[in-house]
């Protein structure tokens, strides 16, 4: 087996994925500690990292997947970084402080950082591993899912969380004709309420898609490939494919095998550390006091907390605020913090279903603590930092509804 050596001179960090978080976390640390370590980045999908969240924008023919790249090949360079795509970690010995590789090369290392993200899930029902069986997770289940473009092509969307949306919305834009199935009683049930929840139903399914809600998909229909879906209640919707968007599984099987402690993810510390020295973990793999995000924002978080702390710097992660801001099957879409308001909070809401417009802010006391906003997002980001930060907003109540400025925000 041939190691491959990294510079002596410098601390060797070896970063497992090759995803967003990684990228963020590999941009935070050169920028401030350009010459403290020599970085590998090992990523087993063949290409560089790219944003996902813009995949439904890739599916729906507005962007190409080069368009979508976070970082051109030159600025890995330019940083002194080394980028192995297409290869795939699959062992970490934390004592002997060295990677391997699937192509029979190994690594070693003085700190290594799992960046391994998640996989999509499929739901255990008959029919599920049928071709025509898609996920909505990377480039290739786009590459998959942009041949079923043209007139008469059927699919049915399973999920209705952020994901299933996304996907949806994207096969309508090219001409496919879609159902989208949700076991729950209203769309993006972790972010919405349900008078949200309604407006953002009746807005996708003016863009083409057909929702339904209550629906417990129980077996997938064909001999050769997908020809239908059933559903607990008896329907039956024709399909030529179904596209799972059911929820993420954290990718930490190569953590538990290096016996590093694993829950649902790679547990970690408020210093991002693992149970083995040395050993790191962010993003969607990474299991924070009992948390698991699956969301950008935290992954980036976690990434800027590491690099500051492997830069020298002092910084610790508490958790994050979890929110959502996002323009959803073409509507915009913000929620963060405790949406619901229950118990003694007060909850202010403005809404008009006609024009497809509700917003939601949640106070307890003299402190923001949750917004949903459909429709009109104005102000949004102001919101977010409100409720961060925890802030008096005694003296401006009376105006946050209408989105105005917040300098007064101590």
């Amino acid at each position: 087996m041939t190691g491959l050596h990294l510079c002596e001179s410098r601390e060797k960090l070896v970063v497992v994925g090759a995803g967003m978080a990684a990228t963020r976390f590999v941009e935070e640390l050169t920028s401030r500690a350009p010459n403290a370590y020599d970085i590998m980045v090992i990523g087993e999908e063949p290409r560089l990292a790219y944003n996902r969240v813009l995949l439904s924008s890739v599916l729906a023919g507005d962007l190409s997947v080069d368009d979508i790249e976070l970082k051109p090949r030159q600025w890995w360079r330019a940083a002194g970084v080394g980028a192995l795509s297409g290869c795939k970690v699959v062992e970490i010995d934390a004592a002997a402080r060295r990677v391997y590789l699937d192509n029979g090369n190994s690594v070693d290392y003085s700190k290594v950082v799992l960046a391994t993200g998640s996989r999509a899930v499929r739901l255990p029902i008959e029919g599920a591993d049928l071709p025509g069986v898609h996920t909505f997770r990377d480039v290739q289940d786009v590459e998959a899912l942009s041949r079923l473009e043209g007139k008469g092509a059927r699919a049915v969307v399973i999920g209705g969380g952020l994901l299933g949306l996304e996907a949806a919305y994207g096969l309508a834009r090219r001409g496919v004709d879609v159902t989208l199935a949700h076991v729950m009683d209203r769309l993006m049930e972790r972010q919405l309420d349900a008078a949200a929840a309604d407006i953002l139903r009746r807005l996708v399914e003016e863009k083409g898609v057909r929702v339904l809600l209550n629906a417990n998909a129980t077996r997938i229909n064909g001999s050769d490939r997908v020809e239908g879906i059933e559903f607990a209640a008896g329907r039956t919707v024709p399909a030529d494919a179904v596209i799972f968007a059911v929820g993420i599984q954290p990718n930490a099987d190569l953590a538990r095998q290096a016996g590093l402690d694993v829950g649902r993810g790679v547990k970690v510390d408020d210093d991002l550390k693992t149970s083995k020295a040395g050993v790191f973990a962010i993003g969607e793999c990474a299991e924070h006091r009992g948390v698991c995000y699956g969301l950008v924002e935290p992954a980036y978080e976690q990434g800027r907390v590491l690099a500051m702390r492997l830069a020298g710097q002092d910084a610790s992660y508490g958790g994050s605020v979890v929110s959502t801001n996002l323009k959803v099957s073409g509507v915009r879409v913000f929620s963060a913090g405790d949406y619901l308001g229950e118990d003694d909070a007060r909850r202010i809401v403005c809404k008009d279903p006609r024009m497809g417009i509700y917003r939601k802010l949640v106070i307890r006391g003299d402190r923001l603590v949750g917004a949903i906003l459909v429709g009109d997002t104005s102000g949004a980001a102001d919101f977010l930092d409100l409720i961060r930060s925890g802030a008096d907003i005694s003296s401006m109540r009376d105006e946050l509804m209408f989105g105005a400025p917040m300098q007064k925000a101590a």
